[in-house]
C-alpha cells in the first residue's frame, strides 16, 4: 500500500510537469508557468525552470506533510495518514480501506480531505508564485475562480437536495457533498457515502462532474476549468462576429489574449475527447455491458476519477468483475486521460519525430 501511494504521489508531481512544461512546447492547449513569472526578472528560461522545479518540490512536500499531520490529529492512525495524504496531494485517490473516507466516519477528516483536494486541484504554478514570492495576482488566474465558483455551486446545490430528498441533518449532508463533489471535480475519486443512492438528480450531477475536472498545471484529470472558459469565450466571440460582422473582437482568458493556435487546440481537445468517450462506449456496449456501466465506466476512466455511476462502477463498487479485454481498453482510457489525449497522440504520431 506506501509502495502503491508513492507511485501517484510521484505521478503528481510528473502530471503537474507535463501540464506546465510539455504541453506548452507541443502546442496542445497547455498554459505555460511563464505566464505567472513578472516580467521584470532577468533570469534566463533555464534558471527559472530549475528554481520553478525546486520551488513546486518543496510546496508539493510541504503540503503532503501539512495533510499527513492534519490527518493524524484528527484521529487517522499514522500508516492511515501517510497513504491518504499522498492519495489527497496527487488526486490519486488510493486509500488502505474499502469503504474509503466512510471508514473513518469524521466530519472534521471530511471537511479537510475536500480542502486538500480543492487546493491540489488549482494551478500549481500560481500556488507556488503566491507561497514563494508572496504574490497576490497569482491567484487571479480566471480558471481558479471558475473552478471554485462552480464547486460550491454543485456541493451547495447537492447539499439542498439530499437534506429535503433524504431528511439527512444539513450539516452532514454540506460535509458529504462538499467531499463528493470536491472528490469528483479534483478525480481524487475518495468516497464517504454510496451518492448514487442520495436521488437520481445528484446521479446525473456526478455523471456529468465527471467530465470536469480541475484546472491546468494541477494534479487532477478532466477536461479543466480553462478550457471550458476558452470554449465559452470562442463561442461568445463567435456569436458577435455574426451581431457584428466587421467589428473586431479580441477573445482574452483574463488580461491574456487567446491566440488562433489556443482556440484550435482547445477545440480539438473537446472532439476528440467526445470521440474517444463514444468509441470506448461502444466497445463496452460490444462486449456485453450495460449502457449506463459502459458510458460511466469509460468517462470515468478518460478523466481519472476513479468511481463511475450504477451498481458495478460506482462510488460502492469497483472494477473486480469487469472482463480482460475490457479492462485492456479501461485501461487505455486511463492512459489517454491521464496524459491529457492530444499530448499522447502527438507523441505517437510519426510526422511528430519527423518535424
Amino acid at each position: 500500500m506506501i509502495w502503491r501511494s508513492l507511485l501517484h504521489w510521484l505521478g503528481g508531481i510528473g502530471i503537474v510537469a507535463l501540464g506546465l512544461f510539455v504541453m506548452p512546447y507541443l502546442r496542445v492547449g497547455g498554459i505555460s508557468f511563464f505566464k505567472m513569472e513578472s516580467s521584470d526578472t532577468n533570469d534566463k528560461p533555464f534558471a527559472r525552470i530549475a528554481s520553478f522545479t525546486r520551488a513546486f518540490v518543496l510546496v508539493y512536500v510541504l503540503i503532503t506533510i501539512t495533510c499527513m499531520l492534519l490527518y493524524t490529529v484528527l484521529g487517522m492512525s499514522r500508516f492511515d495518514a501517510i497513504n491518504h495524504a499522498t492519495a489527497t496531494v496527487a488526486t490519486g485517490g488510493f486509500s488502505t480501506h474499502d469503504a474509503s473516507f466512510g471508514y473513518f466516519n469524521s466530519e472534521p477528516l471530511l471537511w479537510t480531505s475536500t480542502f486538500f483536494m480543492t487546493v491540489c486541484s488549482l494551478p500549481f504554478s500560481g500556488l507556488i508564485v503566491f507561497m514563494v514570492r508572496r504574490r497576490l495576482d497569482a491567484l487571479r488566474d480566471p480558471q481558479i475562480g471558475v473552478f471554485l465558483a462552480y464547486l460550491t455551486a454543485f456541493s451547495m446545490t447537492i447539499a439542498v437536495y439530499h437534506r429535503l430528498q433524504n431528511g439527512v441533518p444539513f450539516h452532514t449532508a454540506l460535509a458529504h457533498s462538499f467531499f463528493a463533489v470536491a472528490s469528483i471535480l479534483s478525480t481524487t475519486g475518495f468516497a464517504s457515502d454510496d451518492y448514487t443512492l442520495w436521488g437520481p438528480f445528484v446521479v446525473t450531477m456526478a455523471f456529468f462532474m465527471t467530465f470536469i475536472g480541475g484546472c491546468s498545471g494541477s494534479t487532477a484529470g478532466g477536461i479543466k476549468a480553462y478550457r471550458f472558459i476558452i470554449l465559452f469565450n470562442t463561442i461568445r466571440t463567435g456569436l458577435y462576429k455574426l451581431i457584428y460582422p466587421d467589428g473586431i473582437h479580441a477573445m482574452r482568458y483574463g488580461k491574456m489574449t487567446v491566440n488562433a493556435d489556443l482556440q484550435q487546440s482547445v477545440m480539438l481537445f473537446f472532439t476528440t475527447y467526445l470521440a474517444l468517450w463514444t468509441i470506448g462506449s461502444l466497445a463496452m456496449t460490444a462486449m456485453g455491458y450495460d449502457v449506463l456501466t459502459s458510458i460511466s465506466a469509460v468517462i470515468t476512466t478518460l478523466s481519472n476519477v476513479g468511481p463511475g455511476i450504477g451498481p458495478v462502477v460506482g462510488p460502492a463498487g469497483n472494477f473486480s468483475t469487469i472482463s480482460n479485454p475490457a479492462l485492456c481498453l479501461l485501461s487505455l482510457m486511463m492512459l489517454l486521460g491521464r496524459l491529457e489525449v492530444l499530448t499522447m497522440l502527438v507523441v505517437l504520431t510519426p510526422r511528430f519525430w519527423r518535424s
